[in-house]
């Protein structure tokens, strides 16, 4: 049992108070923290009002619950009264009034899918609602049939279900040899990854997701016999096709792949679907700054899993007996020095910065993990796109704190890879060249009108070359001390080497010693260092780091005049 001081969770000002949408956070009052309302769900008081009766709950019924001193919600077809919740509520009242009465499942999703409310409001639960039974559509039933009696070959497109109104036709095969199992999935997408392609293998439990835009599709069985623990993924891009390769425990012949779970061969929304976790093993936590440190998080050897730039993942741990859950982006074990070729990675680690806080029941569980001791860390999530580095000249990076974490995979992202793709264009340097040689050659009278106009036309594509070939990357990072800034050594030796990049550190609360820019996010701070490098030059500029600061910091921006399109404020 956890003994910490019931303070607010998680800390004021904490980079993970971020909520889905950029929405703040309402200071809670005393005693009315996490940990507070963990002990008054385990004090035995009837928070329900129905002395431990779950009742069938109406429509009509749902909707007379509708105020503040008496709410309750529906969440995926459970009610709970969350009228002893209210001001324990981090989002505040009113956010969860905005579902009174009513199916909060929607609101629920945008703002905290991850959240584990089940476990936080298992005291709260009146009943399911009530609901007339709806019969399945002939098309699903007959396929589910089909797709039990065929599970050990290929499936038609009927057997995808649930899927969108999306052009997408996925299906799987397997086969088998004395030693081995493949199951091949065909998606037909030609951009196709690692980062797209997730696998999971835990107790016979064989999981297959492909990520395709805001869907995926999914295998999900229930493996036929055992095989051993680790597997192999196999990814054709061209065409699209996946192979995942398991080694059989015993070498004998399997009659058919298994039995298929409830969500197999589906293709749905990503934000349809349950989390997904597993087990990772702490191997490494060294420290970065006085309270802040890295983790290293090994993967099992039966999973399959690349976080994309941007992304994040979701620890999980069980807090006094409650479930807690709390969003984290990875990051690289150490910012490379040389950005010539894309940073390649084992895979099979996941690298997370994470501070801790005194309050924080939390992060003090973290801190008190064991190397060798295991944590449970979810799929990835997030809605940043590379296409937003790949077609941008200006690169800037606003962190506070923490808000570190998701620009250093952006950093090693913009380059390496995006600048690999902009330095090599021979063929228009040379035709360029040509050009000019043919230009000077043949020009006698420099005040002739199409000469000018050559002359302006060489001078585009020259100046096209050049901004082709450049791209420029600006962090300005906050934070409180010098003793606080996040690998401070590796970004300016960084700044030193490579001319693309730049760090700017501003402090808001230095010593008399600091010779740097001091203050904290402002707009004439902004207006100082976030500037075009020329007038049509076309910029991306990312955010993150406490609520106050994300929110105030693209509000500062968009008065300077940048679009909603050039600014991305990451938020879990």
């Amino acid at each position: 049992m956890l003994n910490v001081p019931p303070q607010a969770f998680p800390a004021p000002g904490s980079q993970q108070r971020v909520a889905a949408s950029g929405r703040a956070k309402v200071p809670l009052k005393p005693g009315r923290s996490l940990m507070d309302w963990i002990r008054l769900t385990k004090s035995g008081k009837d928070l329900t009002g129905l002395k431990g009766r779950l009742v069938e709950v109406t429509e009509d019924e749902l909707a007379k619950h509708n105020k503040k001193e008496d709410c309750w919600i529906c969440i995926r077809g459970f009610v709970y009264n969350v009228t002893p919740y209210m001001e324990y509520h981090p989002g505040g009242e009113d956010e969860l009034m905005k579902a009174a009465g009513t199916d909060g499942t929607d609101l629920f999703d945008q703002v905290h899918r991850w959240v584990n409310y089940e476990s936080m409001l298992k005291e709260c639960l009146v009943g399911r609602m009530a609901v007339k039974p709806i019969a399945a559509p002939k098309e699903i039933s007959s396929t589910l049939s089909e797709e039990k009696k065929q599970l050990n070959g290929m499936l038609s497109e009927k057997g995808v279900l649930g899927a969108s109104t999306k052009d997408v036709m996925l299906s799987y095969d397997w086969f088998q040899t004395d030693s081995l199992i493949t199951i091949v999935i065909y998606t037909k997408q030609k951009d196709l990854n690692a980062e797209l392609v997730i696998v999971d293998c835990q107790d016979k439990r064989l999981r297959g997701e492909i990520i395709i835009d805001d869907h995926s599709y999914l295998v999900e069985v229930d493996l036929y016999h055992a095989v051993q623990e680790d597997l192999a993924v196999n990814i054709t891009e061209k065409v699209g096709k996946v192979e995942i390769i398991l080694k059989k425990n015993d070498n004998i012949h399997w009659k058919m792949l298994g039995q298929p779970l409830e969500n197999h061969n589906t293709f749905i929304k990503r934000t349809d679907r349950g989390q997904f976790y597993r087990k990772c093993k702490l191997v490494s936590k060294t420290e970065v700054t006085h309270d802040t440190k890295l983790f290293c998080l090994m993967l099992p050897k039966s999973t399959h899993l690349h976080v994309p730039t941007g992304q994040h993942v979701y620890l999980k741990q069980i807090i006094a007996g409650t479930e807690v859950v709390k969003p984290y982006t990875p990051v690289l074990p150490f910012l490379p020095l040389d950005f010539k070729e894309p940073s390649c990675h084992d895979g099979a680690h996941i690298y997370l910065m994470i501070k801790i806080y005194s309050c924080g029941p939390f992060t003090q569980a973290l801190e008190h993990l064991q190397v060798g001791d295991y944590i449970s860390v979810s799929n990835p999530e997030g809605n940043f796109k590379k296409s937003q580095v790949q077609t941008s000249e200006d690169l800037f990076l606003l962190a506070a704190g923490t808000g570190f974490t998701p620009m250093v995979k952006l950093l090693d992202f913009a380059l390496t890879e995006v600048s690999c793709l902009r330095t090599a264009v021979p063929e228009l340097e040379v035709a360029t060249a040509d050009r000019v040689m043919t230009f000077r050659r043949e020009v006698t009278s420099p005040t002739d009108f199409q000469v000018q106009q050559e002359r302006y036309s060489i001078e585009l594509v020259t100046k096209k070359i050049e901004q082709t070939n450049k791209m420029t990357v600006k962090l300005i990072f906050f934070n409180k001390t010098e003793d606080d800034i996040l690998w401070r050594n590796q970004l300016e030796q960084l700044a030193l080497k490579d001319k693309r990049f730049e760090v700017k550190f501003i402090l808001s609360q230095p010593t008399k010693d600091w010779m740097g820019k001091e203050g904290k996010i402002s707009s004439s701070l902004l207006s100082e260092f976030v500037k075009r490098s020329s007038k049509y030059s076309k910029v991306l500029i990312c955010i993150c780091g406490p609520t106050p600061f994300t929110e105030q910091g693209v509000q500062y921006l968009k008065d300077l005049g940048y679009s909603q399109e050039e600014i991305h404020a990451f938020t879990a």
